[in-house]
């Protein structure tokens, strides 16, 4: 999909936020989306791509996206909204080509420097591998690897687009509620905060007949998703994902799901909405969920954790510590508790997915055990 994002103009407006300077940008921007159910849904379709697009380039918070879509369906020339960082939309224009809806709108936008994923570290989710619930449904264009293609097609999208989180590893172990303490060593093995697991539930297809040019095939794409806490083993997110595209492969042939025919194909992009659908969700529920980065080690005065460049970590920032004291309740439920203490530790040297700190208080080093855990303090 080719992107066009011209940066108009850009004003200085004062700051509201010690930490950061805020600017208000106006964007101009084209979206786009395959035709099939109707055009409106197209430039709805379209028109989402486009917001989406305007605010990640303006460094928005994307968690907020999802309260812009319920409207966006409404087929309007100009949209204002207050409460949110994107604050005007006006459409320039729209149109179709080639089987797709093009919708260009300028958007204002006041991003916020006080967003949770600009205060906080990335947290990290650890991915389980999406299963075909009816390998049946494969059998068109034989893509009985689509499974594990959209595992990795997530995984990427987490990586490029995520403000809030990074994937610490992936897993092919079949993620179970009913085990939350497996789960929660499994969660423990890949320092990840967070489980998210999923399987591809509908790969149907329909024929249409057209009188006077050729058939279509159109084929379903239906998904689940499921966020599990990887300190307590509770199920935090069950959501349920579905789209229809046109598959325009021959009905006799195998189709390669690493190719970027697949991956262009209008069925390949309503799979590329969906993950970024999946991504945009998990950061509405979870960014301002509070980072917990642990303690691994401990030498004297200085602390190892499992954080580090990838989530955020820079040289010089300060923790505060807090003590894990987590028990089991009478029904067998693990429950979480951290008792907070005086004790700060700054940010010394940084790795890749790890860091040293020093205990800023020598006298109180002691009490310091490995699976305790840190929050990150804002600056002063």
């Amino acid at each position: 999909m080719k992107k066009l994002i011209n940066f108009l103009t850009t004003l200085c407006l004062p700051a509201l936020f010690a930490s950061a300077p805020l600017y208000a940008a106006w964007l101009e921007v084209t979206g786009s989306a395959v035709m099939l159910e109707s055009e409106h849904n197209a430039r709805t379709n379209a028109l989402e791509d486009a917001v989406y697009q305007a605010m990640a380039h303006a460094g928005a918070d994307i968690a907020s996206f999802s309260h812009l879509k319920p409207y966006l369906s409404t087929a309007r020339a100009e949209y204002q909204f207050s409460g949110n960082e994107v604050r005007h939309i006006i459409v320039l224009k729209s149109g179709q080509q080639s089987g797709k809806y093009y919708l260009t709108a300028r958007i204002d936008i006041y991003p916020s420097a006080n967003t949770c994923h600009k205060v906080q570290y990335k947290k990290g989710v650890l991915l389980s591998n999406f299963s075909l619930i009816s390998p049946q449904h494969a059998a068109l264009g034989g893509i009985y690897q689509l499974g594990n293609d959209f595992t990795a097609l997530l995984q990427r999208q987490i990586t490029r687009h995520s403000q809030s989180f990074v994937v610490s590893g992936s897993t092919r172990v079949a993620v179970n509620p009913g085990l939350p303490s497996a789960m929660m060593m499994l969660a423990e093995d890949n320092d990840a905060q967070y489980i998210i697991s999923g399987q591809i539930t509908d790969l149907t297809s329909t024929l249409e007949q057209n009188r006077f040019s050729n058939d279509q095939v159109n084929r379903q794409f239906a998904a689940t998703m499921e966020i599990m806490d990887g300190k307590t083993g509770e199920m935090l997110l069950q959501k349920n994902y579905r789209e229809i595209a046109q598959w325009p492969f021959d009905r006799a042939s195998h189709v390669d799901t690493q190719s970027a025919r697949f991956w262009q194909s209008p069925f390949g992009q309503a799979v590329q909405r969906v993950s970024r659908n999946m991504m945009l969700d998990l950061e509405n529920a979870l960014s301002c969920r509070t980072s917990l980065p642990e303690v691994v080690n401990v030498f004297g005065t200085n602390v190892q954790v499992n954080v580090g460049r990838i989530h955020g970590v820079r040289r010089g920032d300060q923790l505060a510590l807090w003590h894990s004291a987590g028990f089991i309740d009478q029904q067998g439920i693990p429950r979480n508790r951290m008792v907070q203490t005086e004790i700060t530790l700054q940010v010394e040297r940084v790795y890749e997915k790890s860091a040293e700190l020093t205990v800023l208080q020598p006298d109180l080093a002691s009490s310091i055990q490995p699976g305790d855990l840190l929050t990150k303090q804002r600056p002063r």
